[in-house]
């Protein structure tokens, strides 16, 4: 597998996976609905940097940092993973976390906040893993597809 930094021919092979899991609805706090085009704003935005990993080929994960707040607070990251449905359970999603918690840094973020992880996504215990906390929790605001109404946790990990 490599990592590397995405370019915008990459899209075409990160919306079909993109278009899964935020349809599922279980994840990501984005309209179900969103267009491909209104998806690639928000992945593939010109203030993030992007990433994917590639495997055989194909592009198999993707994640983007990017500020989270603007002005002075604009070294405080935010960033976003997904990992093709295909792929999952080999250990992909920790190997781009680690590379994106490398990177991020090194482009000059102090720290990094997720802003909604929904508490039933199995990646809050990978981000427990590296060192994130759980700063605060919304509760019931996100209406998850199985588990109905689940509280959405804001993360943080300084750097």
């Amino acid at each position: 597998m490599k990592i590397r930094d995405a370019v915008a021919a990459d899209w075409d092979q990160i919306w079909p996976f993109w278009h899964t899991i935020v349809a599922a609805g279980e994840t990501y706090t984005w309209d179900r609905e969103t267009t491909q085009a209104g998806a690639r704003a928000l992945w593939m935005s010109p203030a993030a940097r992007v990433f994917v990993v590639e495997d055989d080929g194909r592009i198999v994960a993707s994640a983007y940092v990017k500020p989270n707040y603007g002005g002075p607070a604009a070294k405080v990251a935010n960033a976003g993973f997904m990992v093709d449905p295909a792929s999952g359970g080999r250990g992909i999603g920790r190997r781009l976390a680690e590379h994106v918690l490398t990177e991020a840094p090194k482009d000059g973020y102090k720290a990094m906040v997720f802003n909604a992880v929904v508490e039933t996504n199995p990646a809050v215990k990978l981000w427990l893993s590296f060192g994130f906390a759980i700063v605060g929790t919304i509760p019931g605001a996100f209406e998850h597809p199985v588990h109905g109404p689940v509280g959405l946790h804001v993360m943080h990990k300084a750097f």
